[in-house]
């Protein structure tokens, strides 16, 4: 993982495509600029209105030349990263949970962000290792929704930081394939919950299984062990949340 991609990172936040700017310009990240080609800003005519922010309209192929990659969305949108979160004051205003272990594959990121919108989580929690959700390509695969979930990282030391969830009376809920594991479809929903989830291949460490207080797994097909985890994340919060 590359070191300005950490959680961490400072610096501007680029949302790309109609769709993610609208989320950007209708959540509380202040916009720095908006370039586009003339059809991308007319459909952002309406939302980008009432804000006061400087737009530029480019042909393509300039647009592409100016940014530095080519853009095949047609708008692009500038903003100011906020200043971090603490964990502890999400953890305090919510009851549904989602924890990520060592997710640095950015699309994997963007995907389950979306899926923690769709299904109504109040946060997102990530370890130290994990990728940056602002990063450009997990804000594009999150559809702009990752300006509008919540997310803190743990500090150090990992999983231990996790006991913040515990001393508020979260149940922790340990996503893996192993046969040890309680079927999702018989597991009686907990009031407030934390669904951990690891990288893709290895999962969740043994460290943080040790500290889980529960092993959760979805029943498959026989010669299926996993799904890719935003997949799996997403069928678990659907038995969590329906």
């Amino acid at each position: 993982m590359q070191a300005d991609s950490s959680p961490q990172r400072r610096g501007v936040v680029i949302a790309e495509g109609v769709n993610v700017v609208q989320r950007l310009a209708r959540s509380d990240y202040r916009i720095r600029a908006v370039v586009g080609v003339p059809a991308k800003l007319e459909a952002l005519a309406p939302v980008l209105a009432g804000l006061d922010v400087a737009v530029y309209e480019l042909d393509k192929w300039t647009l592409s030349d100016v940014v530095g990659f080519r853009v095949t969305r047609g708008v692009l949108a500038a903003a100011d990263r906020p200043p971090p979160v603490a964990a502890e004051s999400l953890i305090a205003a919510g009851n549904r949970f989602v924890v990520l272990e060592s997710i640095n594959d950015y699309e994997n990121l963007g995907s389950v962000f979306r899926n923690c919108a769709a299904f109504g989580v109040d946060a997102v929690l990530l370890d130290p290792r994990c990728a940056d959700p602002l990063y450009r390509r997990s804000v594009r695969v999150s559809m702009g929704h990752v300006f509008g979930v919540g997310f803190a990282v743990l500090d150090e030391p990992w999983p231990a930081s996790l006991r913040l969830l515990r001393a508020a009376g979260v149940r922790l809920l340990a996503m893996t394939p192993r046969p040890a594991a309680a079927s999702l479809a018989r597991l009686e929903r907990p009031d407030r919950w934390a669904l951990l989830l690891g990288a893709e291949g290895p999962g969740l460490s043994e460290a943080a299984l040790a500290d889980a207080d529960e092993w959760v797994r979805i029943p498959m097909a026989d010669g299926v062990d996993s799904l890719n985890v935003a997949t799996a994340g997403a069928v678990a919060l659907a038995h969590l949340t329906g």
